[in-house]
């Protein structure tokens, strides 16, 4: 996990037996994170195309952790693509407050993962 600004990415790998589909994250994903996020909101799952493959991608929104030092909660959106091959699932989460800019930013660095 890297976060700098109010902006975090977040890689996670495991092994899993298929690639996940809009359907699996939408029945197993999003009400894990919905019990375990703080005022999760708004998901969509679809799936896209990244220069490692088709990906699934779901957004949503939800508070952030309260900073340590100034008590503030941050509304943040987030983005997670769940990258599969030869049985390992690799999930790049990006996330960073509502209505910022991330657009351009989170395109490159979803476009950067590859396998090797």
């Amino acid at each position: 996990m890297f976060t700098d600004k109010l902006n975090t990415v977040r890689i996670t790998a495991a092994a899993a037996s298929a690639a996940p589909t809009v359907g699996s994250v939408t029945h197993t994903v999003v009400p894990r994170l919905r019990s375990q996020t703080a005022k999760f909101a708004s998901p969509k799952v679809s799936e896209v195309r990244r220069h490692a493959g088709r990906v699934v991608l779901l957004t949503y929104q939800a508070d952030s952790a309260k900073d340590p030092v100034t008590g503030k909660v941050v509304r943040d959106a987030f983005e997670r693509y769940a990258y599969y091959r030869s049985g390992h699932e690799v999930d790049v989460t990006l996330s960073g407050p509502v209505n910022a800019d991330n657009v351009d930013p989170w395109r490159i660095i979803s476009d950067s993962f590859t396998w090797r």
